[in-house]
């Protein structure tokens, strides 16, 4: 699918309502997992033991923590959408955020974005994205929520 290109407010309500598109699917590996286990500190056996995930864990494997899943949006948010025409872009705030189901190493993961709402605050463009993360040949998303980004076009 083709990025979506929006250069102004007008653009970006023109999408309310609708959905934006999905990004690629990226493998979320046990190196990406240990790598942000030790940025975040965050060394729960549940993620880096591979050995022990194999024995105690209800899924036979280690799984991402449900935070690397949050960091990977914006990654994966750029494949969607290119915002042009910018002085500044502002991560406003996530509601209504839901893990449904672990990610398993080895999972194949993408994000799907719908424009929920965008509205013009005295000339800063506020938008509530919808967003769905979905597992490969799973029925449930791994999370979802809706983000808000504030836009500051030139």
């Amino acid at each position: 699918m083709e990025k979506v290109i929006v250069r102004s407010f007008e653009d970006l309500a023109s999408y309310e309502g609708k959905e934006l598109g999905v990004s690629e699917w990226l493998e979320v590996t046990q190196e990406r997992i240990n790598l942000f286990a030790d940025a975040t500190l965050d060394h729960q056996w549940i993620h880096v033991d591979t050995e022990r995930a194999k024995e105690e864990s209800p899924y036979k494997s280690t799984i991402a923590h449900g935070y690397l899943t949050v960091s990977l949006l914006p990654y994966l948010w750029n494949q969607i959408i290119e915002v042009q025409n910018l002085k500044m872009q502002v991560n406003y705030g996530m509601d209504k955020m839901r893990f449904g189901i672990p990610v398993v190493t080895g999972s194949r993961i993408r994000m799907a974005a719908k424009v929920h709402q965008v509205q013009n605050l005295r000339g800063i463009c506020k938008a509530e994205i919808d967003f769905k993360i979905e597992i490969e040949n799973q029925r449930k998303p791994a999370l979802e929520g809706l983000a808000t980004f504030l836009y500051y076009f030139k």
